[in-house]
């Protein structure tokens, strides 16, 4: 059974059509999912799988749960003494990227919890489809030169922004991007 890692960006509250089709053909295909607890996309996935009365779920999150909208099972990472913040969070996101078999990803083209997501899921040779808001498409990353054209199509601002505080960068034409490892 495909495992999938569906997160997004915390400025994607509702879900269009297009991305309710995709939620719908991975329950169809019974993938087992696994979302974090933030709000945002994480907790609007949630929602959407449990109007749908999904089962097949898994809530990654850090001590406490923020969000389980379906009661269901929870999975979680614990950093004891750990401050709360970017890596905290990240350390369970990184957990469901190396769980998964392959990625689902919301993105707004600049959340950085989000791109570091991307990467992650990418740099460890896995499939990710990115929801890419801008332009209400979707787009099959497979390798980091995928990755390089999706970020031809975002603002180089907002991604010298996102990519603050991340760390391990990657190399890619034209750009530095950053890898989060297990050590965080």
């Amino acid at each position: 059974m495909t495992t999938v890692f569906i997160g997004g960006s915390r400025a994607i509250s509702r879900l269009n059509q297009l991305i309710r089709e995709e939620l719908d053909d991975l329950i169809r295909r019974g993938c087992t999912i696994f979302v974090g607890d933030a709000n945002g996309a994480d907790k609007a996935v949630q929602q959407h799988l449990a109007d749908r009365g999904y089962q097949n779920v898994i809530v990654y999150c850090m001590d406490d749960c923020r969000n389980n909208v379906g009661g269901w099972v929870a999975r979680r990472v614990s950093l004891p003494g750990a401050k709360k913040d970017f890596a905290y969070y990240a350390s369970k996101d990184l957990a469901m990227a190396q769980d998964a078999r392959c990625g689902v990803m919301l993105w707004d083209g600049k959340s950085k919890g989000t791109l570091n997501n991307i990467q992650n899921l990418i740099a460890a040779g896995k499939k990710t489809l990115v929801y890419f808001r801008p332009t209400a498409a979707f787009y099959k990353l497979s390798s980091e030169q995928g990755l390089h054209e999706l970020l031809q199509r975002c603002n180089k601002g907002q991604i010298q922004q996102a990519q603050r505080g991340l760390t391990n960068k990657l190399s890619l034409p034209g750009r530095q991007l950053s890898l989060q490892d297990s050590h965080t």
